[in-house]
């Protein structure tokens, strides 16, 4: 039997294991399994915090699909609060080892539980070869035609690719079709989250996200921060932008200085149990 925790940030769920003493077994086929929304426990993937011999602790995700993922903004948030909820550590401000590197998370705590998470994001890239994209030039506001329809995209990396386009109207936007369309193009070789933002200010937009290997989610960490970049490089919006998500609101503030992106939100403990899932490799 093995003991899970689900969690979520802005409605973006996983269901999360301590493998800091023992690794889960099958990993790909467990996220598969375990975040069916009928059959298992429900997520858009798993998470497993393990020990890390560069930070405080290793963060590994798989998408619901068993694809593995890079990093995900909200993911970690509850990275930070499950491990100081279950006292694997009583630092409030800790790192984190990702693929795409080590984030650096300070948490904020009521009545001795974490409820608040800030992320120092690391540096955005509209480099090409850091998205990766198929294309000699960087894509900023970059014309496109999905589904017959004249839209543009501004490619970023937030450790991984992101193609941000502005709309008129999150609501009446088709993000399965587009999202799914371009999730496949060529010119995204590792494939590409999508987000679709329309611009309510300068300090505040919508948005919607198709995430490769899960389809819509909730809410995108990455994706936050990689279109409040990008809406910043079209002059669209200033340094700081609450971003409003299907799931809740996260607050990104790039400092141009440092040329660094920070995210601040919720994390939220939901339910806790066990669950069988084979031991053998």
């Amino acid at each position: 039997m093995w003991h899970f925790t689900k969690m979520h940030g802005c409605g973006n769920d996983y269901v999360y294991f301590d493998c800091t003493k023992e690794a889960l077994p099958k990993a790909s086929d467990a996220a598969v399994f375990m975040s069916d929304r009928n059959t298992g426990i429900g997520g858009d993937g798993i998470i497993l915090i393990k020990k890390s011999a560069i930070a405080d602790f290793y963060m590994e995700m798989y998408n619901l699909d068993g694809s593995q993922g890079r990093m995900c903004g909200n993911g970690i948030r509850c990275v930070g609060k499950f491990v100081y909820d279950k006292g694997l550590t009583d630092k409030t401000e800790i790192t984190v080892e990702t693929l795409s590197g080590v984030k650096y998370l300070k948490l904020f705590v009521r009545d001795g539980k974490v409820y608040e998470v800030t992320v120092d994001m690391g540096h955005p890239s509209v480099q090409p070869a850091d998205i990766p994209l198929a294309a000699e030039e960087p894509a900023i506001a970059r014309p496109i035609v999905l589904d017959g329809r004249n839209l543009s995209f501004t490619a970023v990396s937030m450790g991984n690719p992101h193609a941000v386009i502005p709309v008129e109207s999150t609501a009446d936007t088709d993000v399965e079709g587009l999202g799914r369309q371009l999730e496949h193009a060529p010119l995204f070789p590792e494939g590409v989250n999508t987000e679709f933002v329309e611009v309510l200010g300068r300090n505040e937009v919508n948005m919607r996200v198709w995430e490769r290997g899960s389809g819509e989610t909730k809410a995108c960490g990455t994706g936050a921060c990689a279109t409040a970049y990008a809406c910043r490089l079209l002059g669209l919006t200033d340094d700081a932008v609450t971003v409003h998500l299907l799931g809740g609101d996260l607050r990104i503030v790039y400092d141009a200085e440092n040329d660094t992106v920070f995210m601040t939100g919720p994390a939220v403990t939901v339910f806790e149990g066990e669950i069988d899932w084979p031991t053998e490799q």
